[in-house]
This record gives structure tokens, C-alpha cells and sequence, in this order.
């Protein structure tokens, strides 16, 4: 599934037309990316939590060469679903 087919399912779940369906999934998913940008947590009801984890630096080695290297640190965002979706599948 791709936005233009949830914007089609939306759409007809709501009345509202495909393009204000696009336009609201788009605001929706801005949200979630700035709060996730400000190290918020996202959480909806029933369907799961949105987090930013820190990973912190590692060794690891490269494929090409095999030597040792410092992968840097970095965030990431993970989500976790809620029971009530867990349950649907």
C-alpha cells in the first residue's frame, strides 16, 4: 500500500475527496516527523507508540576491506504497536 491508496481508502471511509484525504495523511506523518524531530514520543490509541532511540557509537567493520571502524552514534525512530492492532493480525 502507498499513500495514494490509503488516500483512496480514506477517502471513501470519510466521504471527503482523494485530494483533502492526501493532504491530511501528509499533515498527519508531518507531525509525527517533527515531534519525532524534537525527541517527542508519538502515541495513538490502538494502533501503537512512535519513539526516538539514541544508538549509541560501535565498532563495526568494513565489508569491502574487512578493517575495524567507529560507527558514529545516531538516533532512530521505532514504533511499537498497540494490542489492539497486534490483536487484528
Amino acid at each position: 500500500m502507498n499513500i495514494g491508496d490509503l488516500a483512496k481508502g480514506v477517502a471513501s471511509a470519510t466521504g471527503a475527496s482523494e485530494a483533502d484525504a492526501k493532504k491530511t495523511i501528509t499533515a498527519v506523518f508531518d507531525q509525527i516527523a517533527a515531534a519525532a524531530a524534537k525527541g517527542e514520543e508519538v502515541s495513538i490509541n490502538g494502533f501503537g507508540k512512535f519513539t526516538v532511540k539514541d544508538r549509541p557509537e560501535r565498532e563495526g567493520r568494513n565489508p569491502a576491506t574487512g578493517e575495524s571502524m567507529t560507527i558514529a552514534a545516531s538516533k532512530k525512530v521505532a514504533f511499537t504497536a498497540a494490542k489492539g492492532l497486534k490483536d487484528k493480525l
